[in-house]
């Protein structure tokens, strides 16, 4: 038997003095819980997939089984044995305090048979106008000390063809832009799960969104890496906290993925006090905010970020349907590079909800401070209306290259300084600007881009 995981030690994580609104915790890295049940893998994949012959060889009941017997404060276990290391699994329900390990070498495949994640008869695999059709792939909700763990990876498989199908999980996604909502799952949701873990695990090419964190206390994200393609993943997004969550810590993770790689989700119950530090994120469309903040967005700190390649890379978007307050957000220490809108702070969100609503958006309190762009693109600061506006302090924020920039200025009041700025503001629309433009020398970020791991 391999060892679930090894050991490193672990520090709390370090704070720079503009970083004293954030997770209220004192945040360590996790320690696996010992194992109250092993289960050896029986399957073998062909290729990157399993064998047609092996779809219907679910792993469901005996995961669920040693899940529902174990106790709180411990750990299932799912290994290799041999030349077989697959499993195949249906929706799984967490427990109170216990933990999923997936160890390495070990993939856990989700179905690619509709009917398996359907939350009703035909509700799953097909896009209708509303509901929600499919079950997560895992599940706690209404527990607490509960998590998934280890270095191995699950699958999604929301690029293969649904069973009895030449149709495939994105491509429902891709059918909906023309109207109504993908049915599909997620791999990950959580609902009322106070202090839940992710730690060291490999996520990749969820139908869907790959994690979301709702109306919870305590959530640590450590070690995490996403891996889903860039293009034809749509509604890919990472990390999703959001509805009345608190108290969540994002860190030393990589993310790559169709959509967002982190998203706030600032809906009913708003968030508040989170951290995302010494993180790596690539393809995507960037740290976002929104666009739901009509439930409040606060007390954000993000900090030692790299953004290589991204869509979008700082985003906060909302629009008159959905937005609210956001406010108290530092942007630290952060490098971003070749995208095409590496700052954004949007009021006109059009992919989801009404640009006019009765819901209109403020976002005041905004910091950037030692923020490094290379690359050019376009960079936004866009309110809603003379009332409902955009305040941001520019702080140490430099432009690297002589890659051309374009700018777009309405309803937004913009500070310059103390730190050097060189961002070359246009007049704008209803807009001030404040300090004067002035050049530095910018921190490295050699260090800061690396390749996904």
């Amino acid at each position: 038997m391999s060892a679930p995981l090894s050991f490193v030690p672990f520090l709390p994580l370090l704070l720079s003095p503009f970083l004293t609104a954030q997770d209220t915790r004192t945040v360590a890295e996790p320690v696996v819980p010992a194992v109250c049940a092993t289960l050896d893998a029986q399957l073998q994949p062909s290729g990157h997939t399993l064998a047609e012959a092996d779809e219907s060889r679910l792993d469901t009941a005996r995961i669920q089984s040693a899940l529902d017997k174990c106790g709180s404060g411990h750990a299932v276990l799912l290994r290799t044995h041999g030349t077989a290391n697959a499993f195949l699994s249906g929706p799984l329900q967490l427990r109170q305090g216990v933990t999923l390990i997936v160890d390495k070498g070990a993939t856990l495949f989700a179905s690619r048979d509709p009917a398996v994640f359907a939350t009703a008869p035909g509700s799953c695999g097909l896009v209708n106008q509303s509901g929600r059709g499919c079950n997560p792939l895992i599940s706690a909700d209404h527990i607490s000390g509960a998590g998934v763990m280890g270095d191995g990876v699950i699958d999604g498989r929301g690029g293969e063809t649904l069973l009895g199908s030449k149709t495939t999980w994105w491509d429902l996604a891709e059918q909906a832009r023309t109207g109504g909502r993908q049915q599909v799952p997620r791999i990950i949701v959580t609902d009322y799960a106070d202090n839940f873990t992710l730690y060291r695990i490999t996520l990749k090419n969820s139908p869907n969104f790959h994690v979301v964190y709702n109306h919870g206390d305590g959530f640590t994200v450590w070690g995490l890496k996403i891996d889903t393609p860039k293009r034809l993943a749509r509604n890919t997004d990472g990390v999703d906290p959001g509805q009345g969550s608190k108290n969540i810590t994002i860190t030393r993770s990589f993310i790559r993925t169709g959509d967002d790689n982190v998203a706030i989700k600032g809906g009913p119950g708003g968030v508040t006090n989170m951290t995302v530090s010494h993180n790596h994120f690539y393809w995507g469309h960037g740290m976002s905010i929104g666009s739901e903040t009509d439930g409040g967005v606060s007390a954000i700190r993000v900090f030692d970020l790299s953004l290589d390649g991204p869509d979008n890379a700082i985003r906060i978007k909302s629009n008159g349907s959905r937005g609210g307050l956001t406010h108290d957000v530092l942007y630290d220490d952060v490098c971003i590079r070749d995208s095409p809108n590496p700052i954004t702070l949007e009021t006109g969100y059009t992919s989801a909800g009404t640009l006019k609503g009765n819901s209109p958006p403020t976002m005041r309190d905004i910091t950037l401070h030692n923020v490094r762009v290379s690359g050019g693109g376009k960079i936004s600061f866009n309110g809603y209306d003379q009332t409902h506006r955009i305040a941001a302090t520019l702080d140490g924020v430099l432009l690297t290259d002589a890659a051309a920039y374009t700018y777009s200025l309405h309803h937004a009041d913009i500070h310059l300084g103390p730190g050097p700025t060189n961002l070359q503001f246009p007049a704008g629309e209803d807009s001030t600007v404040q300090g004067t433009p002035s050049t530095g020398i910018p921190a490295s970020c050699t260090d800061k881009f690396v390749p996904f791991p």
